[in-house]
């Protein structure tokens, strides 16, 4: 008789502790910070246009992703008319390369007690590729924070790219350094998130992506610190590889038809 009630207690502690830990996670994991970003149907929308404006690269259909600036996934959709209409691993790069752009951008909130960046700084996923090549400034930066690969992959598989995406609510993780993925900039210079796009060249992907962030108008950069060389376009992709050597030290290598970065969109 003693022994089952010790069995029960501890059995009892256990499922308790289980369902504490499940709660957890849920609290840790609620989109909270959505309410700054635009909606499903609005991601959906702006990525329709965007991909019908810009034919740069193979001229595919692509995949987007919000992230807040926790990281968490707002939202996830899609152009095209299903699912498979896009390359199938470029969903969970494009979350990649949402929560990458949230995560090493700045904004005026980073000045402080004589340290950070008086602007901000906005950092596209294009501009890190150069960075993370050997001998480069930030080597290794695409090895840390790796994907969670239970959220990644995780079904139901039906709801990829709906309102209801398994992704949303969750932070998957990952770093990614090439093209397609910003930073969200609201009224004030104010970040609030992430954006990522893939299902292109890296460059398109980049493209697309400016392009969406100008029609949701997250793109209040104006006098935001960047690496670009372009007040206009401060976290644009920069093309200044020559001989397999970026000469500033953060550029992308040119795609198969790549489009032009100067004509994108000045930001607001």
């Amino acid at each position: 008789m003693v022994l089952r009630q010790l069995l029960t207690t501890a059995v009892g502690a256990l499922l308790g502790l289980s369902c504490a830990t499940t709660t957890a996670y849920a609290q840790a994991s609620s989109p909270a910070g959505c309410s700054a970003l635009p909606s499903h149907s609005a991601l959906k929308a702006a990525l329709d246009k965007a991909t019908a404006e810009e034919k740069s690269g193979l001229n595919n259909h692509m995949w987007a992703t919000l992230v807040d600036r926790d990281g968490v996934v707002c939202a996830v959709a899609f152009s095209g008319v299903n699912r498979a209409a896009q390359w199938p691993g470029s969903r969970v790069i494009s979350a990649q390369k949402a929560g990458t752009a949230n995560a090493f951008g700045l904004d005026a909130s980073s000045n402080s007690d004589g340290s950070g960046q008086a602007g901000g700084l906005a950092l596209s996923t294009a501009n890190l590729y150069s960075a993370v090549q050997p001998g480069g400034s930030l080597f290794g930066l695409q090895f840390s924070n790796p994907v969670d690969p239970a959220l990644a992959f995780g079904g139901p598989y039906t709801g990829y790219g709906s309102a209801k995406d398994p992704l949303t609510g969750h932070r998957v993780g990952g770093v990614n350094v090439f093209g397609g993925g910003l930073g969200l900039y609201a009224a004030g210079r104010r970040m609030v998130g992430g954006l990522g796009v893939s299902g292109d060249t890296s460059c398109a992907d980049h493209h697309i992506a400016w392009r969406i962030r100008n029609h949701l108008r997250l793109d209040h950069l104006l006098g935001v610190g960047g690496i670009s060389g372009d007040t206009g376009r401060p976290d644009n992709i920069v093309y200044d590889i020559v001989g397999g050597t970026s000469k500033g030290g953060f550029g992308h290598p040119q795609c198969l038809n790549t489009g032009d970065a100067a004509t994108l969109p000045v930001v607001q």
